[in-house]
């Protein structure tokens, strides 16, 4: 299981984007750093995501595959999920680029910005 942490890529909005601004998530990658569709499967609710933005609180999460792909959800059975592009297919190493749909209905560009090792959630070994 791995952490990985995106930001705020530049835009035009944005031209040195902003660290204040992206996603802590835990999600099982593969030796490629693709994510493990496999072991998602086993362990979905170690799938855990952080969204922190400048002037909001933080918003904690799941990281879900629905009918219409992967999304970051923080309410289970409502309509606030926020698409991933493409998840299954990205390599997850620093400097590599996510694109996420935000509650706003605005896709926005993500840096990754580090992968490491997960920690053990608390009461698990």
């Amino acid at each position: 299981m791995k952490q990985i942490r995106l930001e705020l890529a530049r835009s035009a909005a944005f031209p040195s984007g902003d660290p204040r601004h992206g996603y802590l998530f835990r999600a099982p990658l593969a030796a490629d750093g693709k994510l493990d569709e496999r072991a998602f499967k086993s362990s979905a609710q170690l799938c855990t995501v952080r969204r922190f933005a400048p002037g909001a609180d933080d918003e904690t999460g799941q990281l879900v595959y629905t009918p219409r792909g992967w999304a970051f959800s923080y309410a289970p059975g409502t309509d606030d999920d926020e698409a991933i592009y493409r998840l299954g297919g990205h390599t997850f190493k620093p400097g590599e680029y996510v694109t996420i749909t935000e509650h706003d209905g605005k896709e926005h560009t993500f840096r990754v910005v580090a992968v490491e090792d997960a920690p053990t959630p608390a009461g698990r070994r």
